[in-house]
């Protein structure tokens, strides 16, 4: 066990709307591919928890689904209830934004984060994407008059650009204590959970617009061999029995690449080979059934 000395210590929620970028910023900050990203929106379904030790302290960030309004699906609701509950886990919300940009979606999560009695910074993210940069100004400036944050901080998860400083930002504003977890932690999900994700993350990239939505990832054996390899047995879930054939794909070429992209990106985060094996099964109307959320891990 290598465990930090004393220094600020704590938790940032990573809020905000569906598809804003917190997930490829929180990779950006770990320096791992650890959430999975697509250009989808409604990409992340749990609470990612990502670790990043430093010099000064320890930030265990929290990545969040983003908040739907008027929710309708049990799934939407389940993942609404995800970015409440991590709100009473952590001591500061780093709220995300994209630069230039206020939506209705986005004024509806500073309402939700305002009701919490908690320090807020926001994060105006994509800044490479604002080529004239001062016209920022009289944006933040207006943000800044109308709601209330600590600080104001600019990144491009994209590029790179100005993590050091939102990194240092952000830990200067944790209580001082003793780190929760190991020098060498990234996170405190399992193997098994991250196999699913990045079965998952396939699937959002690889499927047209709607279809990703009505699939799950269920892992029902990963398992160590005596040379070192993992072996992963995973169930593609479906709303409809239309949909299997879909996920296949001609000859079976559509789970191939599923299968060969979650395999390679289970590699590189696992650090060694990993055998994986792919089904596609149906269970109707899992996305809103409670129940098979619970089954499926979709929980608080």
């Amino acid at each position: 066990m290598n465990t930090p000395g004393l220094g600020h210590c704590g938790r940032v929620a990573l809020v905000g709307r569906p598809n804003v970028g917190k997930s490829t910023l929180l990779n950006a900050l770990l320096g791992t591919h650890l959430s999975i990203v697509s250009p989808k929106p409604q990409t992340t379904r749990h609470r990612i928890l990502g670790v990043s030790t430093l010099a000064g302290g320890q930030i265990a960030f929290v990545d969040t689904p983003g908040l739907h309004r008027g929710a309708r699906r049990a799934l939407n609701r389940s993942l609404n209830r995800a970015v409440h509950a991590a709100l009473g886990e952590v001591d500061l919300i780093a709220h995300v934004i994209e630069a230039g940009r206020w939506s209705d979606e986005d004024a509806a999560v500073y309402k939700a984060i305002a009701a919490e009695r908690l320090p807020r910074v926001l994060v105006i993210n994509k800044i490479d994407r604002q080529r004239d940069k001062s016209a920022l100004l009289p944006f933040v400036a207006r943000l800044s008059e109308e709601h209330s944050y600590v600080a104001v901080l600019y990144a491009s998860a994209l590029r790179g650009q100005g993590l050091d400083e939102l990194r240092a930002q952000l830990l200067q504003r944790l209580p001082e204590g003793a780190p929760q977890f190991d020098v060498d932690d990234i996170t405190d999900r399992s193997e098994r959970f991250l196999a699913a994700e990045m079965v998952r993350e396939q699937l959002m990239l690889r499927l047209g617009d709607e279809l990703p939505y009505s699939t799950t990832v269920e892992i029902e054996q990963f398992s160590e061999r005596a040379d070192g390899l993992a072996e992963v047995h995973a169930v593609i879930w479906v709303e409809r029995e239309g949909q299997r054939p879909i996920v296949i794909g001609d000859g079976g070429a559509m789970l191939k690449q599923v299968g060969s992209g979650a395999r390679r990106a289970m590699e590189r985060l696992f650090g060694r080979r990993v055998f994986l094996q792919t089904w596609v099964k149906v269970r109707a109307g899992w996305s809103d059934n409670e129940a098979e959320l619970k089954r499926f891990g979709y929980t608080d």
